[in-house]
């Protein structure tokens, strides 16, 4: 039964393939793509100047070689940090392709889909909000500009390559009241109470749990889908995480090791 489920599960790149080179940089989707990954995931922060970046921290001092937080910079202080260097190379006779520093530049939301855009085959996009910020609903507005700008904020439901992903519930509910055929995906660290018999949030179609929550919940899954929910599970890198996801018929695998995660589910040749 597992193997039967297991072709129909899309595997998504967590912030590109970000084991294998510096996360959210052009490098890392490239390479994800080219590792066939089915689909995505990026996080996206608002510039002081109003850009939409695609950055996990709130504050660049882990991935790039600057100081300070995203909201407070603009965009060409932000174009002139490298967000590769961090990312050291286990075999230093190799330099993998990411040393090119037009990879590793600071990566914005319209130059990722540009990418996906000029890819020759469907490669669909998880994008995660990230809150609390001080921008307050300014980041779904501005999203949803740059979404309609491609074209990608009026397919019908069901149709959209694009889905956003929030922990926040308030930033899911602005979404679907503002683009309601976008699919949405709430995230979860651990289940609320209130949420354990498999429901979610107003405006929340898909569930986002962690993978501890599938580890030490697994009868979670099937609660979610009784309830009508898909389940994305995130951050699925382990041999034994795959399997018991397949396992539990997952709808989609977020991973920082696509190209393993396709091998596992026989995917790749």
């Amino acid at each position: 039964m597992t193997q039967a489920r297991q072709p129909s599960i899309q595997v998504v790149a967590h912030r590109g393939a970000s084991e294998d080179a510096p996360e959210h940089t052009l490098a890392a989707y490239k390479k994800a793509i080219e590792d066939g990954a089915d689909a995505l995931e990026c996080d996206v922060r608002l510039t002081a100047d109003g850009h939409l970046v695609c950055v996990h921290d709130r504050r660049v001092n882990r991935t790039s070689n600057g100081r300070g937080a995203v909201s407070a910079l603009e965009l060409a202080d932000l174009a002139t940090l490298d967000f590769g260097s961090w990312m050291e190379t286990m075999d230093s006779e190799e330099s993998p392709d990411w040393k090119d520093r037009s990879l590793t530049s600071v990566l914005t939301l319209e130059r990722l889909l540009e990418l996906i855009a000029d890819t020759d085959r469907r490669v669909e996009l998880a994008i995660e909000t990230k809150h609390p910020t001080r921008w307050a609903g300014q980041v779904e507005e501005r999203l949803l500009q740059m979404l309609a700008r491609f074209g990608l904020d009026g397919p019908a439901p069901g149709e959209s390559p694009v889905r956003v992903m929030s922990f926040s519930a308030r930033s899911l509910h602005r979404i679907a009241d503002a683009a309601p055929q976008l699919p949405t995906v709430y995230l979860m660290q651990f289940v609320s109470p209130r949420l354990r018999d498999g429901r979610l949030p107003a405006g929340a179609r898909i569930a986002g749990p962690g993978i501890r929550i599938v580890r030490n919940q697994p009868g979670y899954v099937e609660r979610l889908h009784r309830a009508g929910h898909r389940v994305h599970v995130w951050t699925v890198n382990e041999p034994e995480d795959v399997e018991l996801c397949a396992s539990l018929g997952v709808e989609a695998i977020i991973t920082n090791r696509p190209k393993q995660v396709l091998s596992q589910l026989g995917r790749l040749a």
